[in-house]
């Protein structure tokens, strides 16, 4: 922190001058929020030195830890030789080892890789992408997309128009466009009950057929978040629903678009979500711990066949219209390879499992709890579902600011966290150690029982 410079004075300014997303900013003028000014592997250290452990890895992005030596040293060395040039008329050296890195870690077929610079715009450049492929297929009636329940997808137009979260997205719904809804697999309100996932994921897959079947010659494709629903609450869908909504994309000839902005980078065991069931989409968008949470930066990957209806004479108009100043910049694409030398150097997927073990103890405890519904998991991911009627499985209503209270406890204790609603997150950074993973956990509960105490 600068000489001279309190915490007091920058708490002001914050009040003064920033305004925060996904915040209510009446309810943030009254709040004492800490101001972070440093981090140490899984930790947060605000202006006071107090420190907090980081149960969200920083908005989902943090992978092996804040202030990691080795990417500041990876960081640094690319800031001396150049921070910035476009790849509008130019090549960068660090976007092309990056892209051949990505191609040869992500799923089978998946062979061009179109720079951005965050998880909303990654997902717009696969929704243009796949619309003008149809285009240039002679299709150009083929513009719809189909979309599931619950489905987060950014904040941008077209990522809004793909999702499904009324809260965040209603009140724009007259600047959207229209989209199809499929029902999500296993909803945490499903009436089957979670011991009728496999009978749900059918169900659903039966339904999405029809619905294919019912729009197929005018759908541009399919737009999913692969196993789990991040931001709709944490929803894991059943064994066989992502294979055999592949099947039924290759079935109706549609494109299948994953969203692996969340999931991917080893958050549910696996380098990417769609390895777990063999499958390969046409196209995918990646980003959060892509860059192990240091910089922004996004990517579309997409498939040989969309690619090459693109290439054309230049008179035929078939470039792909799309960009940004910063696409491939070479600071993040430096970090991002470096982070994926660490993820085999410390062979960090096959470390995750034993974590993966220890959060489904802790879950299996917290089942117990009478104020806790649903649990969710998906790798080193959860959601913990607060209800004021364990029975019934009634939510706490929103309005109460349950899942919020608890995260300011959890604070006060020393974690941060962010819930979904009435779900508590749990998210921490891959490199997480297993005391520290005990300390989230413990002090997740703990502000739960405050919490729900009444």
């Amino acid at each position: 922190m600068p000489p001279n410079l309190t915490t007091e004075q920058l708490k002001d300014w914050d009040k003064r001058y920033v305004w925060h997303p996904f915040t209510q900013m009446r309810d943030w003028q009254a709040e004492d929020t800490p101001v972070i000014v440093a981090g140490e592997g899984s930790w947060l250290i605000d202006s006071d030195g107090k420190r907090y452990l980081d149960g969200v890895a920083s908005m989902w992005t943090n992978v092996h830890g804040h202030c990691h030596p080795e990417l500041n040293r990876a960081l640094a060395e690319q800031a001396a030789k150049i921070e910035h040039a476009t790849l509008l008329g130019l090549s960068g050296e660090q976007s092309i080892l990056l892209a051949k890195r990505l191609v040869e870690i992500a799923p089978t077929g998946l062979t061009r890789v179109f720079y951005s610079d965050n998880g909303s715009t990654a997902v717009e450049v696969g929704l243009k992408m796949a619309y003008q492929y149809q285009c240039h297929q002679g299709h150009p009636r083929r513009s719809r997309f189909i979309r599931l329940q619950h489905a987060y997808h950014g904040d941008t137009i077209g990522s809004m128009s793909v999702g499904g979260i009324p809260i965040y997205h209603a009140t724009f719904s007259p600047l959207l466009f229209e989209t199809i809804e499929a029902p999500a697999p296993y909803c945490y309100r499903c009436p089957l009950g979670k011991q009728d996932a496999t009978k749900c994921g059918l169900a659903c897959l039966a339904e999405l057929e029809r619905l294919i079947a019912q729009h197929a010659d005018e759908l541009a494709g399919v737009v999913l978040e692969p196993l789990l629903q991040g931001a709709g609450g944490m929803i894991v869908h059943p064994v066989g629903y992502l294979k055999g909504v592949r099947e039924l994309c290759d079935r109706y000839d549609v494109l299948l678009i994953t969203d692996e902005v969340a999931t991917g980078f080893g958050r549910t065991g696996r380098m990417f979500a769609c390895e777990h069931e063999g499958v390969a989409p046409d196209i995918m968008a990646i980003s959060k711990g892509l860059s192990a949470g240091y910089l922004p930066l996004a990517a579309t990957l997409a498939c040989e066949r969309i690619y090459a209806a693109f290439l054309g004479n230049y008179a035929e108009l078939k470039t792909f219209f799309h960009g940004h100043t910063f696409t491939g910049n070479p600071l993040a694409c430096a970090v991002a390879l470096k982070s994926l030398d660490l993820f085999e150097r410390d062979q960090l997927l096959a470390a995750l499992q034993p974590k993966i073990e220890q959060l489904s103890a802790w879950l299996q405890r917290l089942a117990k709890h009478p104020q806790v519904g649903d649990l969710r998991q998906c790798g080193l991911a959860a959601g913990i579902e607060l209800v004021a009627d364990k029975a019934t499985k009634e939510p706490y209503p929103w309005e109460e600011k349950r899942g919020i209270k608890v995260c300011m406890a959890a604070r006060r204790r020393g974690v941060f966290s962010r819930p979904l609603g009435n779900t508590v997150v749990v998210f921490p950074p891959l490199a997480i150690t297993a005391d520290e993973l005990d300390f989230l956990m413990e002090t997740l509960l703990q502000s739960i029982d405050e919490v729900t105490g009444d």
